[in-house]
């Protein structure tokens, strides 16, 4: 286990563990993206993917966000990308510009070949990620404990999507097939992801990662019935079995989060899933969230990532409303994004965002919804 300097701002971590706090910690998704100029400068002419295996431009990505809102954000996540899974199990994987990610070969059937060549695969995610637990180390020694770093993977249920449909859908017909028509195939893959998820894990928190989330971005193309069919038990298999894989390898247990973007149906049996925060995106009302979650979480999220598009006033009041929904944010609350940070945001206003929010959770009576 590598060495690593004190943690100075443990804000969020104590939130996650259900403490009371001074003031709600705040992060965002996609915070180290392509809306900073000097994304595109560390970047080059690397494409997604060659970035995110260089250890040394990851780590350069993942603090940028921390040093340009120094003293306003409570947590750095690791530039990767949920996909990296699936390439370590062997399939292709690239993205492309203005279309996003893509599998030239996709899978087809549970006859295609392909298939059982992944379900026999033994997959050495030790070696193929080798670069993202090396990128983890590295932007852990260069934060010197600024603030704690997220590792993440994708979900089963939406690693699964992609790799039957080939990359985004708006119809999903490839991966409504699977699951229909080919259950118990699709549940034995949906098994084997989950596996690889909680080793990948492990091993993110090994290099040195802190809190690590599980997205599931589209569990809304899932029925109730079918999330409980699909996705829940797999992603109850990660938050079940990572913390006996980190006593194997002796390592503390950390907190983990579970964003099921869409899935709002489903927020009572997520806060039963074994995960400590519950990511929440901007369908939820917070204050109905917060009835529901009924203290058996701690609740990340949600304001709708458009609203940094709206100008200054818009942004007050969504902080505001966020803050009396999550009931002043001093128990129980980590400031988000109902989502990642979308393209073309003008970074200064993703700073008031977060000025916002220390500005109006700090104060000790809920802010007033007037402007």
């Amino acid at each position: 286990m590598p060495e690593f300097a004190e943690l100075k701002n443990d804000l969020l971590l104590r939130t996650a563990r259900g403490e009371s706090v001074e003031r709600p910690p705040v992060w965002v998704m996609r915070q180290a993206g392509r809306y900073l100029p000097e994304y595109h400068e560390a970047k080059g002419d690397n494409d997604f993917f060659a970035c995110c295996r260089s250890p040394e431009i990851a780590s350069t990505l993942t603090l940028q966000p921390i040093d340009r809102y120094d003293g306003l954000i409570d947590a750095a996540i690791i530039f990767s990308d949920i996909l990296v899974i699936p390439q370590a199990m062997g399939m292709t994987v690239e993205m492309l510009d203005k279309k996003g990610p893509h599998f030239p070969n996709p899978l087809k059937s549970p006859t295609d070949g392909q298939y059982e060549e992944l379900m026999a695969r033994k997959v050495d995610v030790a070696k193929e990620l080798d670069y993202v637990y090396q990128a983890i180390t590295m932007t852990r020694k260069k934060l010197k404990g600024r603030v704690p770093l997220y590792g993440f993977c994708g979900a089963p249920w939406t690693l699964l999507c992609y790799m039957v449909e080939g990359g985004g859908s708006k119809l999903f017909v490839q991966v409504k097939t699977w699951i229909y028509k080919y259950p118990n195939e699709s549940k034995r893959l949906l098994q084997k992801i989950a596996e690889l998820c909680v080793e990948y894990l492990a091993l993110q928190v090994k290099a040195g990662a802190q809190i690590v989330q599980v997205f599931d971005s589209w569990a809304a193309e899932l029925s109730p019935t079918s999330f409980k069919e699909f996705a829940l038990p797999y992603l109850r298999h990660i938050s079940h079995h990572l913390p006996s894989r980190l006593k194997q390898l002796r390592l503390d247990n950390v907190p983990m989060v579970v964003f099921a973007k869409g899935a709002w149906y489903a927020l009572d049996a997520l806060c039963n899933s074994g995960y400590q925060v519950v990511g929440l995106d901007w369908l939820q009302d917070p204050a109905e969230a917060v009835r529901i979650a009924h203290g058996r979480v701690v609740l990340q999220g949600n304001a709708d990532p458009g609203v940094l598009y709206g100008g200054r006033k818009a942004i007050t009041t969504a902080v505001q409303e966020m803050v009396l929904g999550f009931d002043g944010g001093k128990r129980g609350w980590i400031a988000n994004l109902g989502h990642g940070v979308t393209p073309f945001v003008d970074p200064d206003d993703l700073k008031f965002f977060f000025q916002e929010i220390h500005r109006l959770a700090t104060t000790e009576d809920h802010p007033s919804t007037s402007l």
